[in-house]
C-alpha cells in the first residue's frame, strides 16, 4: 500500500482553528465514505479527536491523493482551503508510518505519553472496518500501530511521561483552585472523555458528583457504574442554576455550540461564598463553556489551550527517547516486511511459471517415451522438478532479502521483466496492478 496522512492538530494549527475544524454529529461519516470514493483512494480511515483530525488512506497517486483529501477536509470541516492548508502536515509512505507509530504511543499528544489515544486508534479503526472504507492495508497498518503503542507503554516509563488530558487539566485546577478531594463537582457530559472525568474525580476523592448530558439514560448508567452513594443525575437544563452549588465543573460534550455560557458563569460566582473560584475543566472541541469566562473574576477556565501552553516543556526526556527508538526500530521492520511482501505475488508467480514449464517438458517426454515404465518416469520427473527448484532457490532467497531494504521494489521488476512473467499471472496471486504500488514522490511536508 501507498499511506498518506493528511491532517491538523495541536502542533499545527492554534485551538481557534481546530475549533472552527472540529467534526461533529454525521460529518465524520460523511467525510470517510467521501474520501473513500475518490478516484485515488482504495481505503480510508479518519482519526478524530479534540485536538487532531487526520485522514489516513491508500492511494496510487501522491499528489492528487493531497489535493483530494485537503478539499475534503475543508469541505466538511467549514474551514476555507486556503486557510486550512496552512496548518495541514502531509506524511507518506514510511513517514505517515512513523507518524501513525509515533501518535500510537502518545508522542505527539498534547499530553505526552497518554494512553488515551489507543483507544481512539482502536475506534477510528472499527468506524472503518464498519464503514467498509478499511481493507487489509490499513487493516494490518493500524493493528501494528496499537502493538507499537501497548509495546511502548509495557517496556517503558512513557506513562510516567504523561497522564490522561483529564488528569493533566485537574492537575491544572488544584493548582489553581486548591485539592479536589472533597469539591463539589458537575460533569456536563456522558461519552468517554466524560465518563474517564467522572471516574477519576470519584478516584480524587470528590463525594458529592452530579452528572448532566442531553441523553438522561446515559448519564443514569454512568451513576449507577459511579455508585448512587457518590453521584446524581442532573437535567441539562438545569445546569446554569446548579453552577452555585457547585466548586468544579468539567464539560466535554459534543456540541456545535457554547453549553456553558458565561453570563451562568457570572451568575454562580455572585453567589458563591467559598474562597476558592469555581473551576471549570474544558475539554471539548469545539469550546464548551464561553471563552469569555476567562476574564471573570472568580472563576478559573482550564480549556485545551492553556493546557497546550502548560505541557510546553515535556518531561520524562529519557522515557520520549526510549520510546522514539522503539518507533523507529518499528517502523524499519514493518517497512520491511510489506516491501518484502510486495514481491511474493512475482515470486509465487515465477515459481508457478516453471512449475508450468516442467509439467509441459514431462508431458512431451510421455508422449515421446509412452514405453518408459513407471520407476524410471518418476526418478526423471523428481530430477527435473530438483533441478528447477536448486537454480530458483538462490535468486528468489535473494531478492526476497533485496526487496525487503528501501527501494526493494525494483527487484520484482527486474524479475518479471527477466523472467517474462505473465502480468495477468502476478495479479491473480496479489490482488494488486503489476507495477505494485506506486513508489514515493514526496516524504513528508507539513
Amino acid at each position: 500500500m501507498s499511506l498518506l496522512v493528511v491532517g491538523l492538530s495541536h502542533r499545527t494549527a492554534p485551538v481557534g482553528v481546530l475549533e472552527r475544524a472540529a467534526l461533529t454529529g454525521d460529518v465524520p461519516t460523511r467525510l470517510l465514505h467521501d474520501a473513500a470514493a475518490t478516484a485515488t483512494v482504495g481505503e480510508a480511515a479518519l482519526l478524530n479527536t479534540c485536538n487532531r483530525i487526520e485522514l489516513y488512506a491508500d492511494v496510487d497517486k501522491f499528489h492528487a491523493g493531497v489535493a483530494e483529501l485537503s478539499l475534503l477536509l475543508a469541505h466538511h470541516s467549514g474551514v476555507d482551503l486556503e486557510e486550512l492548508t496552512s496548518h495541514l502536515y502531509v506524511h507518506y509512505e514510511d513517514r505517515a508510518v512513523h507518524h501513525l507509530f509515533s501518535v500510537a504511543c502518545g508522542l505527539d499528544s498534547m499530553v505526552v505519553g497518554e494512553g488515551q489515544i489507543l483507544g481512539q486508534l482502536r475506534d477510528a479503526l472499527a468506524k472503518a472496518q464498519e464503514e467498509h472504507t478499511a481493507g487489509r492495508g490499513l487493516n494490518e497498518l493500524f493493528q501494528q500501530a496499537l502493538r507499537v503503542g501497548k509495546r511502548a507503554h509495557s517496556e517503558t516509563g512513557i506513562d510516567k511521561a504523561g497522564q490522561s488530558l483529564v488528569t493533566f487539566g485537574l492537575e491544572q485546577v488544584a493548582a489553581g483552585a486548591g485539592e479536589i478531594a472533597g469539591k463539589r463537582a458537575l460533569v456536563v457530559g456522558a461519552g468517554s472523555m466524560s465518563s474517564l472525568a467522572a471516574a477519576t474525580l470519584v478516584r480524587s476523592g470528590v463525594t458529592d458528583l452530579l452528572i448532566a448530558n442531553r441523553t438522561p439514560a446515559r448519564a443514569e448508567r454512568l451513576v449507577e457504574i459511579l455508585g448512587p452513594d457518590v453521584a446524581r443525575t442532573l437535567d441539562l437544563a438545569k445546569v446554569p442554576e446548579a453552577l452555585a452549588d457547585v466548586d468544579l465543573v468539567i464539560s466535554c460534550t459534543g456540541a456545535a455550540g457554547v453549553v456553558v455560557r458565561a453570563e451562568d458563569v457570572a451568575a454562580a460566582v455572585a453567589l458563591r461564598t467559598a474562597p476558592e473560584p469555581l473551576a471549570l475543566l474544558d475539554l471539548a472541541m469545539p469550546r464548551d463553556v464561553d471563552h469569555a469566562v476567562h476574564e471573570l473574576a472568580g472563576a478559573l477556565l482550564v480549556d485545551l489551550e492553556s493546557l497546550s501552553h502548560a505541557h510546553a516543556a515535556s518531561p520524562g526526556a529519557g522515557d520520549v527517547d526510549q520510546v522514539t527508538r522503539i518507533v523507529a526500530d518499528e517502523v524499519s521492520a514493518f517497512g520491511a516486511a510489506q516491501r518484502a511482501a510486495r514481491i511474493a505475488p512475482t515470486v509465487v508467480a515465477l515459481r508457478s511459471m516453471a512449475s508450468d514449464v516442467v509439467a509441459a517438458e514431462l508431458g512431451r517426454l510421455d508422449s515421446r517415451l509412452p514405453d518408459l515404465d513407471e520407476r524410471s518416469r518418476a526418478e526423471i520427473a523428481q530430477t527435473v522438478r530438483r533441478v528447477v527448484d536448486k537454480l530458483l532457490h538462490a535468486p528468489t532467497v535473494r531478492v526476497k532479502q533485496l526487496a525487503a531494504e528501501p527501494g526493494g521494489a525494483s527487484y520484482a521488476e527486474a524479475l518479471r521483466e527477466l523472467f517474462d512473467l505473465d502480468p495477468a499471472a502476478v495479479h491473480a496471486v496479489s490482488g494488486t496492478p503489476v507495477g505494485g504500488p506506486p513508489q514515493p514522490s514526496a516524504g513528508g511536508t507539513r
